[in-house]
């Protein structure tokens, strides 16, 4: 197989703020929104702040929500549990959304995130590849490093070999960590992975999310959801976006709503650039727009026939490029 392009893709800290925080400001990060409250936890020692803004700050953003679960912020203690958010550091990145009834207003979901674990089962219910592939364009897009999680491998010695066949296709692409909230298996390499960054974890409902959370970190009981016996869907669970603290600034986020956003924002023409295996080919074709769905001499085809890309993979990019986005 050709060898997978990569974007270029940056770990480093959030950029420093283009002002000085005050000095008795405290740093922290933005783990709930309650309306015109935030909590915010603060980095030096542990505690959470209910915090509104100064209004000063206010002014600062436009077309985007001025605070949002996952910002990195300053606070002044005002006492009594409560604090005053006087300075926003600069988002590195954001997965968002058009607000309704706009056209260039952003409603973020979760800021500064580092990296999406996108989670799956290996039954109850059965994985749907198309919907990962939605998930990991939507991680592309934002250039959001990726982890694919495959949930209740309850028993290694069947369930195994059987996730890893089914999966092969996303190997020389994305780390892929098979898992069992149940048993705990793979959930300290998972730990590993998830240690000092901000991730957003997402999937369909059922896939065993809160649990597997529970698992990570016992401390922080959550609404545990049940598949429905009549569909083999999960029922929703989660509402809004809360950030979880499972260790010393290492966040995880359960994020709702964030399949909804998997194609928003990606043009057509963008496509091809959010399927990793595409990338060494892309610019090799006859055509200079060629769409890789039906142009003589295109790279991507003549890849696919080689078996250098796979013809599952290449069929979901087809479908979405020809505008299909039903699961």
């Amino acid at each position: 197989m050709a060898k997978t392009g990569k974007r270029s893709r940056s770990d480093a800290p959030l950029p420093a703020s283009p002002e000085t925080p005050p000095a008795d400001a405290m740093s922290g990060i933005v783990t709930r929104a309650h309306g015109l409250w935030f909590d915010v936890h603060l980095r030096a020692d542990d505690r959470t702040l209910m915090s509104t803004v100064r209004g000063s700050v206010k002014r600062e953003r436009r077309r985007t929500d001025l605070v949002a679960v996952g910002d990195r912020v300053w606070v002044n203690d005002v006492g009594e549990g409560e604090g005053q958010i006087v300075l926003i550091e600069p988002r590195v990145r954001s997965l968002g959304r058009l607000a309704r009834h706009t056209r260039d207003v952003e409603q973020v979901i979760l800021a500064n995130p580092d990296q999406a674990l996108f989670l799956f089962a290996m039954k109850e219910p059965t994985p749907h590849l198309r919907m990962l592939d939605r998930f990991l364009i939507l991680a592309e897009s934002r250039d959001l490093p990726a982890i694919i999680g495959i949930n209740k491998i309850d028993n290694p010695e069947t369930d195994l070999a059987e996730a890893e066949a089914f999966m092969s296709d996303y190997v020389p692409m994305y780390p892929i960590r098979y898992v069992s909230a149940k048993t705990g298996f793979g959930i300290e390499e998972l730990k590993h992975d998830l240690a000092g960054k901000v991730t957003v974890v997402a999937g369909p409902s059922g896939v065993g999310k809160s649990s597997l959370l529970n698992r990570i970190d016992p401390t922080i009981e959550r609404i545990v959801g049940v598949i429905s016996d009549a569909t083999g869907k999960g029922r929703h669970t989660t509402t809004s976006t809360i950030l979880y603290e499972i260790a010393d600034e290492t966040f995880v986020a359960d994020t709702p709503g964030i399949r909804a956003l998997a194609l928003q924002g990606v043009a057509p023409d963008e496509l091809p650039d959010c399927f990793p295996e595409f990338r060494p080919y892309l610019g090799d074709c006859f055509y200079a727009d060629c769409t890789h769905l039906h142009e003589p001499r295109c790279a991507i085809q003549q890849a696919v026939e080689r078996g250098e890309i796979s013809r599952e993979r290449f069929e979901s990019y087809a479908s979405l490029r020809r505008g299909d986005t039903s699961d």
